[in-house]
């Protein structure tokens, strides 16, 4: 099935035109933060792109983890796809409300575990709507398939990774928070949390690879020189962090689409780093 933007991207108009096809699995991994009312979940209950299903980040997470919404083993993963009716054989098209907030993190979790045919719907929700495209409260249950996942561990790093890159400095580490944030000139949203960023790290927040007005992806021309302007070299390897990994893979995303690939996520993010404790924190 041939899709646009080196298959990772499709507009409103494509999908549009492939709802039906039997090869086809949509998703809205539309994501909120605990306490926000209405949840993403009850949003999709209302109104949603027909054929969608709906990818809840934090169910499919490992549980054993106390961290927020972490990534699952390969078999909890393989299990949630498969339910879904999506085989390694299908082509998943995500999308999210606002356009890429948390579709990359869905997009993501399927790349890490060796899922390449999947793409994310340009604008999300947001132009769907925009354009008068019709939204349904059904959901179409699909047969359940087969799918095996294979773990890719070149796309996760962990906190004594990233501890030790603070002395080899071998990855960038750019971080998605707002500036705010990544400055401590704001407080986290998570209860019991330093404030402040990784010692070192770079700062574009997730909301610049879109255009505010229609939740569309910026051209490769704007992407590119937000990332330069935050400081990252393109020649050297990078790490995306973030407040609890999930837009994080926005900037992931975005790198894709500019053909960098050498690029991996702190899962844990500032929800783990910002705990009290011994890991350094900017400023101090």
């Amino acid at each position: 099935m041939q899709r646009q933007q080196n298959g990772s991207l499709v507009t409103t108009e494509w999908l549009a035109a492939h709802l039906d096809d039997p090869d086809l699995v949509l998703l809205d991994a539309s994501f909120k933060l605990p306490g926000v009312a209405p949840t993403a979940e009850e949003d999709f209950s209302e109104r949603h792109i027909p054929c969608a299903q709906f990818f809840d980040v934090d169910a499919i997470a490992d549980h054993k983890n106390p961290l927020p919404h972490m990534l699952p083993p390969p078999e909890v993963f393989a299990e949630h796809s498969s339910a879904f009716g999506i085989s390694n054989g299908h082509t998943v098209i995500i999308y999210d409300t606002p356009g890429l907030m948390s579709a990359g993190r869905a997009w993501w979790m399927f790349r890490t575990f060796g899922h390449v045919n999947v793409a994310i719907l340009d604008g999300g929700l947001k132009k769907w709507l925009a354009e008068g495209r019709p939204v349904t409260h059904e959901v179409r249950s699909r047969t359940r398939a087969n799918f095996v996942a294979r773990f890719n561990p070149a796309k996760i790093r962990d906190k004594a990774q990233l501890l030790a890159n603070l002395s080899t400095g071998a990855e960038q580490v750019i971080d998605a928070r707002s500036a705010a944030r990544f400055h401590a000139e704001e407080k986290e949203a998570r209860p019991g949390l330093r404030s402040g960023h990784i010692p070192g790290s770079l700062n574009l927040p997730f909301n610049l690879m879109t255009d505010p007005a229609t939740g569309e992806m910026k051209s490769p021309q704007a992407l590119r020189a937000a990332f330069l302007q935050a400081g990252l070299d393109f020649s050297r390897p990078a790490v995306a962090s973030c407040g609890s990994g999930v837009t994080a893979c926005a900037l992931v995303f975005a790198l894709h689409l500019l053909g960098k690939e050498d690029v991996a996520v702190y899962d844990g993010a500032w929800a783990e780093w910002g705990l009290p404790g011994s890991t350094p924190v900017e400023p101090a």
